[in-house]
Formats: structure tokens, sequence, C-alpha cells
């Protein structure tokens, strides 16, 4: 790490501190030739890689435009949706892996989402999981009644919202 004040090209680490969760470092440095301190943040980065190959750095920020929409003309408000974000940021972290298929960021998304509203969920899945008729889209309804009843949260016609 070269100082910022006189361009020495080592530094001292003085004092680290974890933020963020775990996600970033900081660190107090000191330079052992001009002796001035300055600090600097270290985080690990993720990469997405596209479908067209392309690799680009991980975004919280596309992560939650995409279901915004999805989320649109519904009951979501936007610290749901920054919960949301978190929950994926952390659940991709977890996985221990540097790389990933845009696909799988996708996939990653699904679950909370469907914690979260169930219609945005059907919107988003019909994409991430290329639903080509209107049997993937009943398959999914099905499913989603089936555990939700088995979860023991029946919902009667009468609270069924237009």
């Amino acid at each position: 790490m070269h100082c910022p004040f006189c361009r020495h090209t080592d530094s001292r680490v003085v004092d680290s501190r974890v933020q963020e969760e775990g996600t970033v470092i900081r660190r107090r440095r000191q330079c052992p030739e001009c002796g001035r301190r300055f600090g600097t943040v270290e985080t690990a980065t993720l990469s997405v890689i596209k479908r067209s190959g392309a690799t680009e750095p991980f975004s919280r920020d596309k992560v939650l435009a995409g279901v915004r929409k999805a989320c649109q003309g519904r009951p979501v408000t936007e610290d749901d949706l920054q919960r949301l974000g978190q929950t994926v940021e952390e659940t991709i972290r977890a996985s221990g892996q540097a790389e990933l298929d845009a696909h799988e960021v996708g996939m990653a998304i699904l679950a909370p989402l469907r914690q979260l509203d169930e219609v945005a969920y059907l919107r988003f899945a019909s994409v991430y999981q290329a639903f080509d008729s209107l049997d993937d889209f009943q398959a999914a309804i099905t499913l989603l009644r089936s555990e939700r009843d088995a979860a023991g949260m029946s919902v009667g016609p009468a609270s069924v919202d237009h």
C-alpha cells in the first residue's frame, strides 16, 4: 500500500476493525517514512458472470432494480426492498463463491421475495425460471397454494385482494 502523502511503498497496520457484518475491514495505517497515518477500506468482491460471458461486479442496486419492477403496484415498502437486498447479498456471500452466474443471483432472490409478496414472486419467477406458458404459471401457483396450506396458512376467498 503506497502512502498517499509521500508515496512510500510500505505501510504498517496500526488498527483493524470489521464493519458491515463482516463484509468490510477498515484499517488504520502508518507510513514508516513520513510517519503520517491514513485509512483503508477492504471489501471482498463478488463477480457476476452474465449470459454473454462478460463479468461484472455484484451490485445490490441492480438486484433491487429488478425486484422493484416485480413489486410495482404491490404493498411493498422501500425498507422491505432494502432488507431483501441485504438478505440476498448475505446469501450470495455465504455461498463462498467469488464468481456466480447471473441466473444464480436471480434464483437467490426467489425465496426472500416469495416471503415478501407472492404476486411479486410469481412475476420475478416467470423471468428467472423461464415460464413459457400458462401451465408454468398454474404449476407455480399450485405449488404456492399447497405449500401455504401445508404450513397452515390457508387463505379463503374473502381475503383475496383485487
